[in-house]
């Protein structure tokens, strides 16, 4: 996968398109769902638009919702490699084969802070505790992969225009910029599903990013009210006013777009937004233009990446 792979496939959505109408006539009974972030915002809204279709729905959470029928939920944190293991480890007792694995669970524009063996919070929370989540869970997807296939997708965001990897710092040891540490995490969002796609394509696994869009949702808590205000994303009331911007269900639509849409069967590696293919953007565009930057999908970026997250969170190799 390159980015020169990145063209629209001619979805019948769009950015207006929501979760209901993404999965309107699939049934998905007898498949089950792994969804992080399950407790609130878009993975909430994940996670009962699958239900709704019929899927078994397993919520690893750090925060505990409030009562969802058709959910299981279970403990996890994955800033704490030891959470990502014991869920993993009781996601396995529970189910033998993973369907979906959708990555949703994020944080955005947090204060410094260091976390498990000291990693950078935001690349922790939003990059390696699913990348060891994934890894622990693979035998799981190959089961499904092998009969039917697997999806594992992963929430990226235009954020990622803002930088690529610090592969001499990725942990912002010589001074912390709280964007940049947001993009670097989303870009390593990206280039883990271009490389778990390149190593579990052969296994029936296959992996997408994306960019949800511009949303209001929990995801905002690090940010005060005047910090939204003054990026004219909200007013002073706290109502949503800029341009663009989406409703929850809108915005959880292109992750299950990607985790069902038979356009992308045999297709993986891919970067999505609104509920399509994106294209490749030009190095200096604009965020909100949309697309991908090609650091974002580069192989051997992303090769690189895996293996600098392997050798942080002690994942098993997927072959073993």
């Amino acid at each position: 996968m390159t980015a020169t792979a990145q063209h629209p496939l001619g979805s019948p959505f769009s950015a207006a398109s929501t979760a209901r109408d993404v999965l309107a006539g699939h049934d998905l009974s007898g498949r089950t769902a792994v969804v992080t972030g399950g407790s609130s915002g878009l993975g909430l809204e994940t996670v009962r638009a699958l239900v709704e279709a019929g899927a078994r729905v397993l919520a690893p959470v750090r925060t505990a919702p409030s009562a969802l029928d058709g959910v299981e939920t279970l403990p996890l944190d994955l800033t704490d490699p030891a959470s990502v293991r014991a869920a993993a480890a009781r996601i396995g007792q529970a189910v033998d084969r993973v369907d979906l694995l959708i990555a949703a669970a994020g944080v955005m524009a947090t204060p410094p802070q260091y976390v498990g063996p000291g990693w950078e919070a935001q690349l922790a929370a939003n990059h390696l505790g699913h990348h060891l989540l994934a890894c622990e869970l693979y035998p799981l997807l190959r089961a499904a992969g092998s009969s039917g296939g697997a999806r594992v997708v992963a929430y990226s965001s235009a954020g990622h225009m803002l930088t690529g990897i610090r592969w001499q710092d990725p942990h912002f040891r010589t001074g912390y910029d709280k964007w940049l540490a947001y993009g670097q995490s989303k870009t390593a969002n990206a280039l883990f599903a271009v490389h778990l796609d390149a190593l579990g394509r052969a296994d029936g696994v296959r992996a997408f990013s994306l960019h949800p869009g511009k949303i209001i949702t929990g995801l905002q808590r690090e940010m005060t009210r005047a910090e939204q205000v003054d990026r004219g994303w909200i007013d002073e009331r706290g109502n949503v006013v800029g341009a663009g911007f989406k409703s929850p269900s809108q915005g959880a639509a292109t992750g299950l777009w990607a985790a069902t849409s038979p356009l992308l069967d045999g297709l993986g590696g891919l970067y999505l937004e609104d509920c399509e293919v994106a294209r490749t953007a030009a190095p200096d565009s604009s965020m909100d233009a949309g697309g991908v930057r090609g650091h974002a999908v580069d192989p051997g970026s992303a090769e690189r990446l895996w293996e600098l997250s392997q050798a942080a969170t002690g994942a098993a190799p997927l072959g073993g």
